[in-house]
């Protein structure tokens, strides 16, 4: 039995990494590394356990023979596809106060499925290209939908990761490929009109903005040679460091606004700043494994849950 320990949970079958600098946060900011607890234990179909009482929140793996009281949780890389599984878990851990920071599982719905992202970017304003959510369309309607955008969009699917199974289609020809793709896949997906987000030299240019609460931890610079391709470093994407003042102000508010619209103390935002400024999408758990991820990301975040352990008893979560 293990109490007031700080508690990591992650997915152990991921190969994304965060968990490694997590760690070594949590180490240097406590003295202790933090207890490492697989969260498929607390998905839907695990044995984990989760119980309230006199003397707290407790966490139980009987098969692992581990009982905790932790003093933060902190819950990181989660796959996507899975988040839906740990709804049930999420919603135990946020009656109220310290237990709710950053863990509501709406908010990580508003930013999983793209759909409620555009749902959500409209409803407060947000700088968006126009978007048409598609769910297992005919061809006419997949048709309609590519003509209304000007016949120059991008097809992703509604829940997605790392740029896969996202086309950039100017052809009948490409629309009619993508339809059976998702088909075949059996994915919902949507079109969005192209940002016109390219350089000179004809290479995609995009940002990915960090925030925690209204502050911009981190902007990295993303060029895609090929600008055919997902503006992602895993599909080909060259990544830059920029300080964070380098980015325009305007821009940096509209990562915070992008966030706070999807119900989010803390992302990864997607933008590109040619033609006014748009967004594409929030990640929840922006990887962390990356030059500087330590420093610049995973120390804050980590930070951010013990000021919050400290105002209140019981469990904080990001």
């Amino acid at each position: 039995m293990d109490r007031g320990a700080v508690v990591l949970m992650t997915d152990h079958s991921s190969t994304e990494g965060s968990h490694g600098p997590l760690e070594k946060a949590v180490e240097l900011l406590t003295g202790a590394p933090p207890l490492s607890i697989d969260a498929r234990h607390f998905m839907s179909g695990g044995r984990g356990q989760v119980s309230f009482g006199k003397t707290g929140f407790w966490m139980e793996v009987a098969s692992e023979g581990l009982v905790v009281s932790p003093k933060a949780l902190i819950v990181y890389e989660i796959p996507p596809a899975d988040r839906g599984r740990l709804v049930a878990f999420q919603r135990q851990l946020s009656p109220e106060g310290p237990l709710s920071f950053g863990v509501d599982p709406d908010s990580w719905c508003n930013a999983t499925d793209k759909r409620r992202t555009a749902d959500c970017f409209r409803r407060d304003g947000i700088a968006q290209m126009e978007t048409i959510a598609l769910c297992q369309p005919d061809w006419g309607t997949a048709l309609d939908a590519f003509e209304r955008l000007g016949q120059d969009v991008w097809a992703r699917p509604t829940v997605g990761a790392g740029g896969a199974d996202v086309f950039h289609l100017t052809t009948r020809t490409q629309l009619r490929a993508a339809l059976g793709h998702y088909a075949a896949s059996e994915q919902d997906w949507l079109l969005s009109r192209d940002a016109r987000n390219v350089t000179k030299d004809g290479r995609r240019h995009q940002f990915r903005v960090v925030v925690l609460h209204d502050r911009v931890l981190r902007v990295c610079e993303h060029v895609q040679a090929d600008p055919d391709m997902p503006c992602n470093e895993s599909r080909g994407a060259v990544s830059t460091v920029i300080p964070t003042e380098d980015l325009p102000p305007q821009y940096r508010r509209l990562a915070v606004a992008a966030t706070r619209s999807l119900g989010l103390p803390f992302g990864g935002v997607d933008l590109a700043t040619e033609n006014g400024g748009v967004v594409f999408e929030v990640n929840v758990h922006p990887t962390l494994d990356v030059p500087g991820g330590l420093e610049t990301i995973a120390i804050p975040f980590v930070q951010a849950h013990l000021r919050v352990m400290t105002q209140g008893a019981g469990v904080v979560t990001g």
